[in-house]
């Protein structure tokens, strides 16, 4: 037979309360850690020409993926587009140059979000025509 007391005489059920509550505030601890995102300037060290094959891949990657999300999280109903890539597009190295040179000329954005960036150069490198 299994002893729900502890050795004090404590109901189990005071135990797991305590654990529970030590638990919650571990979660707590954890979601108020600050969660470290790529800054703008990092993605354009990251971006710079000649880059090696791994920066390369990975400033590719990153930018496609950022505009990859802006198309599928955008619902065309409820929010209009703003940024508009005419076809044909231009070379995915003329854009990450463009966009190196976007950040380098605006300083301020240097710590800032680069994925936030990434979206504000794109709309301003590819806005939608006004209706």
């Amino acid at each position: 037979m299994i002893d729900l007391h502890t050795p004090k005489g404590e109901p189990m059920k005071k135990v797991l309360a305590a654990l529970i509550t030590v638990g919650a505030f571990l979660g707590l601890a954890q979601a108020q850690e600050k969660i470290q995102v790529l800054s703008t300037q990092e993605l354009v060290n990251v971006c710079k020409l000649p880059a090696s094959p791994e920066s390369r891949s990975f400033c590719i990657g990153y930018s496609t993926a950022i505009y990859d999300t802006y198309l599928a999280t955008r619902h065309p109903q409820r929010a209009k587009p703003f940024i508009c890539v005419k076809q044909p597009a231009p070379s995915r190295d003329d854009v990450i140059k463009d966009f190196v040179n976007f950040a380098q000329a605006n300083p301020q954005s240097a710590d800032k979000p680069a994925s936030g960036t990434v979206l504000g150069f794109l709309a301003m490198r590819f806005p939608c025509a006004r209706k």
